[in-house]
């Protein structure tokens, strides 16, 4: 497939392209935009870890702060220190929606936390975000020193225990009075000894107390506020022109994705190009997709014998003289691989326009199923090829109609008989053929779709020529190569393909730059002079001016003539 091939494909589709571009972004836009916004506060914490006792830096302690780090992302969501956070701003959602609401993250490589709280209201997103790193601060403080709570305890109990000893010794003392009587001078020693004794024992009881103290503060793990939370002024999501613009994208992708897969699977013949490579046969015709009026106004060659679509089958006229220069084609044969492709449209306006150029024309309709000809050409069908066929003697005896077209007759199918395969392939049909032939210049035949009936077959070896009608963008590849094969197997000389039915403007297949110029600004004025057309003469008095009548004249000349000889 050639790149203009492509573009031509993006081009065919440019409107489901369109669509599922407008589609994909008006469903994100308005999806987005009935979202409740959510805002997200972040605040940022340092772990200082305690200090180790010894001052070298090794792959042990390394790991120990890694692995410090991801306990405290897992601690600070844990249900503790939500409840606390709860029960400190007076939340009315629960521990687990507050959790849901929560990112915990290590910056790599560093011992920074951040925490990332997401919430509809941006104040209480900042508010949650700042009380957790103290919650949970107080939380770690707690947790850690409960390690030393009991030892600190015993030693305050025996503080107290030797305090109230010392107490009792010196009240002993002073009863006994200074100086004591000499009596008790003994007893005095005995019980100074015992308060020194004492003495000595709570000032060792104090330093361990202080001992247990610094080291639980030398052990303890800190964690520091190094970034509050700010009062986010914009939400994080929905980002409403972000998801806008990748739904396009996307919408966009996929009808892509649908033209190229309906395009893959579309087996139809659509250009030139594809019938040349299906068939390998020439096209030497392309006509256009005629409105619903002009077809039932009759032939387009007799209501507008110069529109673009009559100078297409003039086209058609030319080219069936050139693929036939040794070899006149004097009867012709038009068929089409399937029902309903126009190939009666294209029998009638072929005949018009050969009339028109001086040729005598017949047409014979033999598609008996579907008679079209005589509707077509405004004539009855009373008799026709049936009644012909039957008689004893092949004679015509007036079925052969004089059309109101100089130079054009018709034979119609007349009655539709019971067996019109084996009236079609009798030698009598051959013989009426001729009969018909030896009156006129040309005869031109139509006959039923191959695919239908075996009519068109059976007559192919008794025409000079097949002319093959395909619709473009309705024939499949299927029947049109069956087609195509069906009537090699009888020796039919298939002189070409019509592609029927393109749409107007496609590729440029038709209709030269000048004919539509000259259309669009000159009219036939009664006296076979052309005059500029009214409303264009009015607005563009000067250029009748500019465009003298021997130019117009001139680029008539470069169309078949519609004299009465062929150019």
């Amino acid at each position: 497939m050639e790149l203009k091939q492509y573009f031509d494909l993006l081009l065919r589709w440019l409107w489901l392209i369109v669509l599922g571009v407008v589609l994909g972004a008006a469903s994100a836009f308005v999806a987005s935009r009935l979202q409740h916004p959510v805002y997200q506060a972040t605040s940022t914490l340092l772990i200082s870890q305690a200090p180790s006792s010894s001052n070298s830096v090794d792959n042990t302690g390394l790991v120990a702060n890694q692995s410090l780090a991801s306990t405290y992302l897992q601690l600070i969501t844990t249900r503790p220190v939500l409840d606390a956070v709860v029960q400190k701003l007076g939340l009315s959602e629960s521990t687990a929606a507050l959790a849901a609401s929560i990112q915990v993250s290590l910056v790599n490589g560093t011992q920074l936390i951040k925490i990332s709280v997401e919430d509809a209201s941006p104040q209480r997103a900042a508010e949650i975000a700042n009380t957790l790193p103290a919650v949970f601060s107080d939380y770690n403080q707690t947790q850690q020193a409960s390690r030393y709570a009991d030892s600190k305890q015993s030693l305050q109990t025996e503080i107290t225990s030797v305090e109230g000893q010392i107490a009792d010794l010196q009240r002993q003392i002073d009863v006994l009075g200074n100086p004591p009587p000499a009596a008790q001078q003994a007893t005095v020693d005995q019980l100074q000894a015992a308060l020194t004794q004492l003495r000595q024992s709570r000032t060792s009881l104090l330093q361990s107390l202080d001992n247990l103290k610094l080291a639980e503060a030398q052990s303890t793990n800190n964690l520091i506020v190094v970034e509050t939370a700010a009062v986010p002024s914009s939400p994080i999501r929905p980002k409403t022109l972000q998801n806008t613009a990748l739904a396009a994208v996307v919408g966009l992708m996929l009808a892509v994705g649908v033209a190229f897969l309906v395009e893959y699977l579309d087996d139809t013949v659509k250009t030139p190009a594809q019938v040349d490579a299906l068939l390998g046969l020439p096209v030497i015709g392309v006509l256009a997709r005629l409105p619903q009026n002009a077809l039932e106004a009759g032939p387009i060659a007799k209501t507008e014998p110069r529109s673009p679509s009559t100078e297409a089958f003039r086209g058609l006229r030319t080219n069936l003289q050139y693929s036939s220069v040794d070899q006149p084609l004097r009867r012709l044969l038009v068929t089409s691989a399937g029902p309903g492709e126009g190939k009666s449209t294209v029998v009638a306006n072929l005949a018009i326009v050969m009339a028109q150029s001086g040729l005598r024309v017949a047409v014979v309709d033999a598609d008996m199923r579907r008679p079209a000809q005589h509707k077509f050409l405004g004539l009855k069908n009373n008799v026709g090829l049936s009644e012909t066929l039957v008689q004893d003697s092949l004679h015509l005896n007036g079925a052969l109609q004089t059309v109101a077209i100089a130079n054009l007759q018709l034979l119609s199918t007349g009655a539709v008989p019971p067996n019109p395969a084996e009236l079609l392939g009798s030698k009598k049909m051959g013989g009426l053929i001729e009969l018909v032939g030896q009156q006129v210049d040309r005869v031109i035949i139509d006959s039923p779709p191959i695919s239908a009936v075996t009519d068109a077959v059976v007559l192919a070896s008794q025409v000079d020529g097949v002319l093959l009608v395909l619709e473009a963008g309705r024939t499949r590849s299927g029947p049109a190569l069956q087609a195509k094969q069906q009537l090699e197997r009888v020796g039919a000389n298939i002189v070409g393909v019509v592609l029927n039915k393109v749409p107007i403007g496609r590729d440029g297949y038709y209709y030269s730059h000048y004919y539509y110029y000259y259309n669009a600004y000159y009219e036939e004025d009664g006296t076979g002079q052309h005059q500029r057309r009214g409303l264009l003469r009015r607005l563009f008095p000067s250029r009748q001016r500019h465009h003298p009548q021997e130019a117009v004249q001139a680029a008539a000349s470069q169309r078949e003539p519609d004299g009465p000889t062929e150019g």
